[in-house]
């Protein structure tokens, strides 16, 4: 199975019509914020692969060409505070950045966030008990603390993203939200038995059944 995750930023390589050919074997697309609803409901409609996504500090939303003003992309799954399971994968979502202000898109204190991850709890031991595992890939638009986080208040990373990796052991963390200009800047970490990622601009994951 392979995997599309994208955040931040339009790219070329994907808005374009030559997106089918350059990405046929495309099964699932993991959206993981500050992206205008035209760009992921151009990217569902052209790889016919279901997309889920969760919402970015920046995400205010924007108007159609027809005219209508939306944050909701048509087409795809919001997977805030949920766990669905998709192509035989268990994948949850928490949105939004540390709370730096009070306009934009989520922002939340670390209290908020840990109230977030309280209410996925249930799902997660559910599946637990029912598949044998809580969470396959959480994507979230931050970062956890202390990985490829910022030390500004905005681009502080949660602890809770800490607190479930440790307990619940996903394969891979997904996240945006922290640029990447230079070639040296590390975008993939381990912690624990989670591959942390950064999927700004864009990435293709490859998924491997145990």
């Amino acid at each position: 199975m392979k995997i599309l995750s994208v955040s931040d930023e339009v790219e070329e390589a994907i808005y374009n019509e030559s997106l089918k050919d350059q990405f046929s074997d495309i099964d699932l697309v993991l959206a993981c914020g500050d992206l205008p609803p035209h760009y992921l409901e151009f990217i569902v409609t052209k790889l016919s692969a279901p997309l889920l996504y969760i919402l970015g500090n920046h995400d205010q939303g924007s108007h159609s060409a027809d005219g209508h003003f939306r944050i909701e992309p048509r087409g795809c799954i919001n997977v805030d505070e949920q766990i669905v399971k998709l192509q035989g994968l268990l994948i949850g979502g928490l949105e939004g950045s540390m709370r730096y202000s009070y306009q934009g898109g989520p922002q939340y204190s670390e209290q908020d966030m840990r109230l977030k991850a309280i209410r996925m709890i249930p799902n997660l031991w559910w599946n637990r008990f029912r598949y044998g595992r809580a969470i396959d890939i959480l994507i979230t638009h931050a970062a956890p603390f202390g990985i490829h986080d910022g030390t500004d208040p905005c681009h502080t990373g949660f602890r809770t993203f800490l607190h479930i990796m440790r307990i619940y052991r996903p394969r891979y963390l997904i996240h945006g939200h922290m640029h990447v200009y230079n070639n040296d800047t590390i975008t993939q970490t381990t912690y624990y038995d989670t591959q942390v990622v950064n999927t700004y601009g864009y990435r293709v994951i490859s998924w491997n059944s145990d």
